[in-house]
């Protein structure tokens, strides 16, 4: 299905940390009439993610942290399990990943295989995320990670059993959906 739209005008609500847009635009519908609409939009940029994955011991590298939306919407500590991610910063997705997970891990990887792009949220964010999957072993750790302190991050670092990681899924205890995503496509592919 071909949309025609025409965007008449785009208002910044908000620069503070991203940008919040509000997009007043018309688009032919299926009957061929112009409908005038609007909507936000939080442009965040891009971003990236990975899964880190051990063969021979099955684990894989996680992380929590403090997300502030989560706990305005109900997780009552804040607290998330994720895999390592963050924000692309004028490079491409495949060197930011591997900063990232440097930065927030420790683990200085070289090699990162891509195995999707994601809109997570398309109905309000622009953000396209790229996931990755790497293997690490010990000898990659080179320091104790856990982000850094000019982006006021404090990231716990943790080793966890593939295994395990899959039953916090159904526990509902891992929630967030990148890295839901990449857990199960290591499953699928059976990387572990």
């Amino acid at each position: 299905m071909d949309i025609s739209i025409n965007i008449q005008k785009e208002t910044v609500l908000s620069d503070n940390w991203y940008v919040l847009k509000r997009i007043d635009f018309s688009f032919k519908n299926k009957k061929g009439e112009w409908k005038s609409v609007h909507r936000e939009v939080y442009d965040r940029g891009n971003g990236a993610a990975i899964l880190l994955y051990n063969k021979l011991k099955k684990t894989v590298i996680l992380t929590r942290q403090f997300r502030m939306p989560t706990y305005l919407n109900d997780n009552s500590n804040g607290m998330m399990i994720e895999v390592p991610a963050g924000i692309i910063e004028n490079e491409d997705a495949e060197t930011s990943i591997i900063r990232e997970t440097d930065e927030e891990t420790g683990y200085k990887i070289q090699e990162v295989t891509k195995v999707m792009e994601t809109y997570t949220s398309p109905g309000a964010v622009t953000e396209r995320l790229y996931l990755f999957v790497a293997e690490y072993n010990d000898r990659m750790k080179v320091h104790e990670g856990g982000g850094l302190e000019s982006e006021n991050e404090e990231i716990e670092v943790f080793e966890i059993s593939f295994e395990k990681a899959l039953k916090l899924i159904s526990e509902g205890t891992i929630k967030d959906a990148k890295t839901i995503m990449l857990l199960q496509y290591a499953k699928l592919e059976n990387l572990i």
